[in-house]
């Protein structure tokens, strides 16, 4: 079953939860676990991948825009699709992707922020009500 991650950032904009995410997936990659970013659109997507190439100049995080034909660790999506991934779930979009029961691990990144805290709260009740373990991580 899907371990559920709930990171509660003390920030208020969604730069902070970008940034987070970088962090995150910097860290879970040296792991060596593929993780795969839900985000919206293809605007956003092409803007991730912008950030994990420029938020830290030392790091390397090999990534892409999701390729099922030639995988990389990190893969990023704005769509239904899921590619070949079962690993980490980073879940950056505005809905929960109905592929995520088939990861090991879903992240779900919370800021200080009216909307984004209802619909944490929202998705924090989709995942209990059903069932999954859930981990909340105050930072």
């Amino acid at each position: 079953m899907t371990q559920v991650d709930f990171y509660v950032l003390p920030e208020t904009t969604s730069e902070a939860r970008w940034l987070f995410a970088c962090r995150l997936i910097e860290k879970v990659q040296r792991m060596g676990m593929d993780i795969l970013v839900a985000v919206d659109n293809p605007e956003q997507a092409r803007e991730f991948d912008e950030l994990l190439w420029t938020f830290k100049p030392e790091s390397f995080i090999p990534h892409q825009l999701l390729d099922i034909q030639q995988p990389a660790p990190v893969q990023i999506t704005y769509n239904q699709e899921s590619g070949n991934h079962q690993g980490l779930l980073l879940n950056l979009s505005s809905g929960i992707p109905p592929y995520f029961d088939r990861f090991a691990r879903l992240s779900e990144i919370v800021i200080q922020e009216e909307k984004a805290l209802k619909t944490s709260r929202e998705r924090f009740s989709f995942y209990k009500g059903r069932g999954y373990p859930i981990e909340t991580r105050k930072l």
